[in-house]
């Protein structure tokens, strides 16, 4: 049980809950009646009750983003919420002490990663870490989950690199897991049982995360500041790709996020979410209640639990902890996929691991607001096929709309009765669905113009407008092709085919026509078919549907472009999308960048990799040291023997990855390896 620090005034919470639900309820039972009155006219036909069905999901899941929202402006507007985390005063004074070593573990759980962007970030974050001075209460630990041989050696060099340029050995920690059990949660779960008794805390980066030593000390300060608190989620903003498709999402996030974040922790307080990365963890809790189960039956919805973010959130809250979304913290970053097919295969992964969390909603003992972050999760993804299911239903309506012949005198009626039309209703639901779509927007626009320093580095008030406008225009523009794209993970999903968890392409990089029409083509197919469909059959509707209709037949197109590097650095140059992390980049980003730049020159200088080769007596030295002592059977023994020789007879390139990871994951045979490798080498040079 948490320590007996002063609980949150429960007073505050009921209020603010007790608001904000009813603002969503409201507004949802207001669009209900408005398209229901022009339904009931002429009485409900089953296609009708499916559209007020379809809608009543929908407008109460865009009306919840739309409040929240609004109570991030209102947040914003007035200064601030005295009741956030960084603003509550310090509950550690009333608190029993806590015994454990109040130090911190810094761990990144890297799974077959490009080593030189992975290393360039945690040098930055550690030289930012130093520079507070308070470098010495935290440790280093990047938690290796690679299966790729090259990548695993790639690994052990830079980190081995990196403690010695930092005179760092025994405080950055670099470990390899033979087997990969339960992926990310697994491996934490891994460094918790070995390591996790010398920390007070842990907290959790991505492959791709940064963050700055102020704001890693100032999480700590807060965990301290308040026992009762067993997690704080920071909001990252993403930063550091080019292309033009990861330039507008950094824009969108930097500019509209600020609202939201202020928004869901004000309503939420203490019964906040975790994302997964670039949060601080108060390991006593999370070790003693987070074990996760694996779930009955086979995947996608059975097995190990993929996105275990939420449920560890979910039993933390469970036990009576407080978990909080820190939204006032400042440099917390990531990084986006580069390009809309990458951020499509994201998704994919995500998709499985919310809807898998369809069989633990129910689960006993989880606080309602526990059940609802689980539903809204499922929910970001299930409301592209409902949009879509909508869209059908709405057209099928419109062609039987448009095929009802009006009859106006029938029994015994002298004057005619004329056919009641509800455009102006609809008008109004459309509108009113746009209204909250955009506010959003428009609300965080106005807050940035009312401060001026701000506005600057988001280009001046001109160049931030048009900005939004082109944001605008490109997300109408991706949204149809993503509501395709998420349509048919869930159905994929529901029709129980798994995806499992693969590695993300994290580098900028130019789609070619061949890889944008095999990911789009379909796409492009469906939206002409049904532009020739609506406007052969129901031309009305059809100038309604062109905004879809666009951004499917463009699909191709704004792919390539939006891949686009160059164009991204033309757009910085012209000053649009520009964010204050590109105008003004804080001291993390800077190291980051520097780093990324020596590692560049050194590639340069040494093309061939030989530094990272188990060819090189000190590496090789360096892989025999870290490898962990186990015995080899009889079997294992001639299996490697048998690897060997068809290494030698047939070279490296027809072994598989797994087979050259078996290699040399054994001592002896490394040794092999090596003094053959050697041999050759003079072999060569005498010649």
């Amino acid at each position: 049980m948490p320590p007996s620090a002063p609980a949150l005034p429960s007073g505050r919470r009921i209020f603010r809950r007790t608001l904000f639900f009813t603002l969503v309820l409201l507004t949802t039972f207001a669009a209900m009646a408005m398209i229901a009155s022009a339904f009931f006219q002429n009485g409900l036909t089953p296609s009708e009750i499916v559209l007020l069905v379809l809608y009543t999901l929908l407008i109460l899941w865009v009306s919840t983003s739309f409040w929240t929202a609004v109570s991030g402006f209102l947040v914003l507007l007035f200064g601030g919420d005295k009741y956030s985390i960084g603003r509550l005063p310090s509950r550690a004074a009333d608190a029993v002490p806590d015994n454990s070593p109040p130090r911190t573990a810094l761990v990144m759980p890297i799974y077959n990663e490009d080593p030189t962007r992975v290393f360039a970030g945690l040098r930055a974050i550690y030289q930012s870490l130093l520079e507070t001075a308070r470098g010495g209460e935290f440790d280093l630990f990047i938690l290796s989950d690679t299966r790729d041989p090259d990548t695993w050696v790639q690994e052990e060099v830079n980190w081995y690199r990196m403690c010695c340029d930092f005179d760092a050995h025994g405080r950055i920690f670099y470990r390899n897991r033979e087997k990969n059990v339960s992926r990310k949660s697994g491996n934490l779960e891994d460094f918790c049982k070995r390591w996790g008794g010398r920390y007070r805390y842990m907290l959790v980066l991505d492959a791709d995360s940064l963050m700055g030593g102020s704001a890693l000390t100032k999480m700590v300060d807060l965990m301290e500041a308040h026992p009762r608190v067993a997690l704080i989620q920071s909001p990252p903003l993403p930063v550091n790709h080019k292309s033009l498709f990861a330039r507008i999402l950094q824009f969108g996030s930097s500019l509209y996020s600020d609202i939201f974040t202020a928004g869901s922790s004000w309503w939420l307080m203490g019964d906040s979410n975790y994302w997964g990365h670039n949060a601080i963890i108060r390991l006593k809790p999370f070790v003693q209640h987070c074990g996760l189960p694996k779930l009955p039956g086979r995947e996608p919805f059975g097995g190990e639990i993929l996105s275990h973010d939420f449920v560890e959130a979910a039993l933390l809250r469970k036990a009576g902890w407080e978990v909080w979304l820190g939204y006032e913290i400042r440099e917390s970053y990531e990084e986006v996929p580069p390009t809309l097919i990458d951020y499509a295969k994201r998704d994919r992964r995500w998709c499985q691991g919310n809807l898998q969390h369809m069989k633990l909603i129910g689960a006993r003992g989880f606080s309602a607001l526990s059940r609802l972050h689980m539903v809204m999760g499922i929910m970001s993804y299930v409301s592209s096929p409902l949009w879509l299911l909508f869209l059908v239903f709405t057209g099928f309506e419109a062609y039987v709309q448009s095929r009802t012949v009006p009859v106006y005198f029938f029994g015994d009626n002298f004057y005619p009765v004329w056919p009641e039309s509800y455009a102006v209703e609809m008008t109004t639901v459309l509108l009113t669905t746009l209204a909250m779509l955009f506010a959003p927007k428009i609300l965080s626009l106005f807050l940035l113009f009312l401060k001026p320093r701000r506005v600057k580095a988001f280009g001046g008030y001109i160049r931030a407008s048009l900005s939004v406008f082109l944001e605008t225009v490109f997300s109408m523009l991706t949204a149809p092709v993503l509501m395709l794209y998420q349509s048919k993970f869930v159905l994929a999903i529901l029709l129980r085919k798994s995806v499992g968890w693969p590695p993300q392409n994290r580098g900028d990089h130019r789609l070619s026509l061949r890889e944008a029409t095999a990911a789009h083509g379909g796409q492009t197919l469906v939206g002409l078919v049904a532009g020739w469909v609506s406007y052969t059959y129901i031309p009305s509707f059809f100038w309604w549907f062109t905004p879809v209709l666009a951004g499917l037949v463009l699909a191709i197109p704004v792919s390539i472009v939006s891949s686009s590097t160059h164009l991204g650095k033309a757009m910085r140059r012209l000053g649009f999308f520009l964010t204050p992390e590109e105008t003004n980049a804080p001291r993390v980003i800077q190291l980051l960048h520097e780093n990324l730049a020596r590692a560049e020159e050194e590639s340069e200088r040494n093309p061939a990799g030989e530094q990272a080769s188990i060819m090189n007596p000190g590496v090789c030295a360096l892989h025999l040291a870290l490898l962990p002592q186990r015995p080899v059977r009889k079997r294992q023994r001639h299996e490697l023997k048998a690897l060997l020789y068809r290494l030698i007879e047939d070279g490296p390139e027809h072994l598989s990855p797994h087979e050259k990871r078996t290699l040399i994951s054994d001592p002896e045979t490394l040794m092999r390896l090596h003094t053959l490798a050697w041999g050759k080498q003079e072999a060569g040079v005498s010649h």
